[in-house]
């Protein structure tokens, strides 16, 4: 189904997988960065940064991607939550069960990437997340979109809050910590694959806290937001709200671009603490605007007769996002870490965005192949398997081409 055709009930949305293909992309362009340098995200310059082209690409990094695509994935989590609710109810299933055996499959999935591969997993997150969305289902429109507000709202404040007390306590921004850290956290990623596990299990330890006053609530903002938009179904009939699409991408850009800015500039520079965590807090409280600038502009672009060609090639990355989510950690581990190659701290971040849109545009064309072949990704082939207690078909010739919009 096409952006610009009404979706039949249990037929799959092209656009929403499309869309989330486009947040996969985004997202590994700033996942790469932890794998590719230690000094990503402690407060001080990388030695890989400092020529004119090195920082341009750190800016267009911190400036376009940063704090964007996770609250689209994020939103898209919340959408296609109704429409798993859709599927359970056609096929007179009970919904919640099912939905609590999908959480705890995606919690142990996300606790193994977080272990073995990327210590900034998000699947853990989603699991907990999915959980108060799974609770909250039956609430209305109007409290949802509240409690997303007060969500957002909170979180800028707080860390907007955190940085006035800084300057009231008058800390110095001392880094000499932060650059012994990430030395430490070099030799142990060079190290050996037991090192690797070891310092993922530390930095777990360590960063559990950001990821719960930072991503955990806007994400779960964007989960509510996404779910008004999936019982209103927006990508349904995507032709039918492009007035909408177009106040979301130009109010999006007027509101989230500044922000962006406020919080790129000090994050390039790093000579204030202070600055940075104001810079956190514009974010937080712009982002969603920009994110919703990026979605509406790419379904806008979707719906024209040139835009069906992109939607084709995003859309199978997506669909079997989890597989290429994980599969991405997988080829950066062997890339950067003791488990292959050891590039990390070898190259900067024009070179890593690079690898990352190369990552990504093999993933278009395994997805394409994939899908060609098979009903499902493999990881949620597993994922439904143990979701709905029963072994899905897996080959396209044992199954009809068309699958539910469970995915």
């Amino acid at each position: 189904m096409s952006g610009g055709e009404k979706a039949a009930p249990g037929e799959r949305q092209s656009l929403v997988d499309a869309l989330r293909g486009f947040a996969l992309l985004g997202i590994l362009v700033v996942n790469i960065a932890s794998f590719s340098s230690t000094y990503y995200g402690a407060g001080i310059p990388d030695p890989m940064a400092q020529s004119v082209l090195e920082r341009a690409a750190l800016l267009v990094r911190t400036l376009v991607f940063e704090t964007k695509f996770y609250l689209l994935f994020s939103f898209l989590f919340g959408y296609s939550f109704t429409l798993q609710m859709q599927s359970a109810e056609r096929s007179g299933k009970s919904f919640a069960p099912r939905m609590r055996r999908r959480l705890v499959g995606l919690w142990v999935l996300g606790l193994m990437h977080g272990v073995l591969l990327y210590h900034g997993d998000i699947l853990t997150t989603y699991a907990v997340l999915g959980a108060v969305l799974l609770l909250l289902r039956r609430r209305g429109d109007v409290f949802m979109a509240r409690a997303a507000v007060f969500l957002v709202l909170a979180t800028s404040l707080l860390w907007a809050g955190i940085g006035y007390l800084l300057v009231k306590a008058g800390v110095s921004n001392d880094t000499r910590m932060a650059h012994a850290d990430a030395v430490a956290a070099l030799a142990a990623y060079r190290g050996t694959p037991a090192t690797v596990i070891v310092q993922h299990l530390r930095e777990l330890s360590q960063i559990w806290w950001i990821t719960g006053l930072v991503q955990a609530p806007t994400a779960l903002a964007m989960f509510f937001a996404g779910f008004i938009a999936g019982r209103r179904e927006l990508f349904a009939n995507a032709d039918a709200h492009r007035p909408l699409f177009r106040r979301l991408l130009r109010w999006g850009l007027v509101i989230g671009l500044p922000g962006a800015a406020v919080y790129a500039f000090p994050s390039i520079r790093l000579d204030s603490a202070v600055r940075e965590l104001y810079g956190l807090a514009a974010t937080l409280l712009t982002a969603p605007f920009l994110t919703a600038a990026y979605a509406a502009g790419l379904v806008l672009l979707m719906l024209s007769p040139h835009g069906r060609v992109l939607e084709g090639m995003l859309a199978p990355a997506g669909r079997m996002a989890l597989t290429n989510y994980l599969m991405q950690s997988l080829v950066c581990a062997w890339l950067f870490l003791a488990y292959g190659l050891r590039w990390i701290g070898t190259i900067g971040p024009l070179a890593a965005t690079g690898i990352a849109f190369a990552i990504f545009a093999a993933q278009l064309v395994l997805s394409r192949w994939w899908l060609g072949r098979f009903v499902y990704g493999p990881v949620e082939w597993v994922l439904r398997a143990f979701t709905n207690l029963e072994l899905p078909p897996m080959r396209r010739k044992a199954a009809q081409r068309g699958s539910s919009v469970d995915s």
